[in-house]
């Protein structure tokens, strides 16, 4: 039996139908937070991946998120893309005046120049006021090299 990671396509249409999946929640659910974001990408490849996207999120719980960005940029000089859906384990959600740790990890699928790859991404990440209204984020992880990233979320 061999592996075969699904094709680029594939890849986009499961993280646009899951993106848009949240629906509003059954009475007496809690009220699910949504944020949206600005972000930064850098991937330590060679040649490096320099990329700027947006973010979108739904807490599914508590203290769990599913988030899925979008992003473009360059890659030695060529135009990218990289697309990524990943849950995040938030320690501390509920914080507003300090910035918390939390984990993560999900698939990523990034192409240039007609090569199109996919990745397995694992992250940790520093988030400012998580239960606030907006705040910003750095993260650091490995899913196709390197990764890091920084930006702004905005919830409700």
């Amino acid at each position: 039996m061999t592996w075969r990671w699904p094709s680029a396509t594939r890849i986009r249409t499961t993280l646009l139908l899951l993106g848009a999946a949240g629906a509003a929640p059954l009475a007496g659910q809690q009220r699910r937070v949504r944020e949206l974001g600005l972000q930064v990408t850098v991937l330590a490849t060679d040649p490096a991946m320099l990329l700027g996207g947006v973010y979108g999120a739904i807490r599914t719980s508590g203290r769990t998120r599913l988030a899925v960005t979008g992003s473009a940029g360059t890659i030695g000089g060529a135009a990218a893309w990289r697309g990524e859906l990943l849950a995040h384990f938030l320690l501390n959600p509920r914080t507003v005046r300090k910035a918390e740790v939390y984990g993560g990890g999900g698939v990523a699928a990034a192409g240039s120049a007609g090569a199109e790859r996919g990745y397995v991404v694992i992250l940790l990440g520093v988030e400012s006021r998580p239960g606030a209204g907006s705040g910003w984020f750095v993260e650091a992880g490995l899913g196709g090299g390197f990764r890091g990233a920084a930006g702004w979320r905005w919830r409700w």
